[in-house]
């Protein structure tokens, strides 16, 4: 088993926020769907997808890309069942929906399954170099991204005067004090607009909201310390991911990631 999650600020175009293969796919409820674009291909065994009360059965080499917030859960049809997946962020983010037509479900037959599972393989050998080549990382999720779509254009939104000026300062400030009590209306002050602007800009731009933003990144950082601290208590674990109660947290990750930090832990 190979698992990456991204532990960087978001400073290039596309990049993977996690990505993994040979994974012991368990069931995921998901009323609320993923914050993130995210990509679940079977690697062996047989699984079910439920998407708004319609169904798809991945096999071997199928794969299903699922847009955020939409409803899904996950279920395992055979006696085991493996899977590979990747999830993407970077400042272009925003501009998946329209590389993707805004398509909520894409599926991937097996043929196209078979190149992006080599795909899956290569790129999670580079993450596993001493100095990983972000940039050539970044091309990487833009090809995997492009499997997607027949559009080979996007927007410089990294260009933007709007995401220079407040995106841009408040993601630093998220990702080197996440561990404080942070709020949106705190960041929206370090860059002198409303928390409603704040989170329109975020949308617009990171396909989520500030708040969003901020958990998920909380979260990125608990699931590394899961693998990494395997002795760390979870209490510890909340704390030092910036959650104020292992309630919280634990109840936080249960519903972006489908499963207790314990069971993910146990997982792995």
């Amino acid at each position: 088993m190979s698992i990456y999650f991204r532990n960087t600020p978001v400073s290039a175009p596309f990049m993977f926020e996690s990505l993994g293969n040979h994974w012991n796919q368990v069931n995921i409820f998901r009323p609320d769907g993923y914050p993130y674009y995210h990509y679940l291909q079977t690697e062996k065994g047989t699984g079910r997808i439920e998407v708004r009360g319609k169904f798809y059965t991945l096999g071997a080499n199928e794969g299903i890309l699922i847009a955020p917030g939409v409803p899904h859960s996950y279920h395992r049809e055979s006696t085991s069942w493996t899977t590979m997946f990747a999830t993407f962020t970077g400042t272009l983010a925003g501009s998946i929906p329209s590389m993707t037509d805004n398509q909520e479900v894409i599926l991937v037959e097996k043929e196209q399954g078979a190149s992006i599972r080599k795909m899956i393989s290569s790129t999670l050998r580079k993450y596993h170099q001493p100095t990983p080549d972000m940039k050539s990382l970044s091309s990487d999720c833009y090809n995997f991204l492009m499997n997607f779509t027949d559009c080979a254009a996007s927007p410089k939104i990294q260009d933007n005067p709007l995401y220079q000026r407040y995106v841009i300062p408040v993601i630093k400030e998220i990702e080197t004090g996440y561990q404080q009590d942070i709020t949106a209306a705190q960041l929206s002050r370090s860059v002198f607009v409303s928390p409603q602007y704040l989170s329109r800009l975020f949308r617009r731009f990171m396909g989520c909201s500030v708040y969003e933003y901020v958990t998920m990144y909380r979260i990125s950082r608990a699931r590394e310390l899961l693998l990494s601290r395997p002795d760390m208590k979870i209490q510890d674990v909340a704390s030092a991911s910036g959650f104020s109660d292992a309630s919280h947290f634990i109840a936080m990750f249960r519903k972006v990631t489908g499963t207790t930090p314990l069971d993910f832990r146990k997982m792995y």
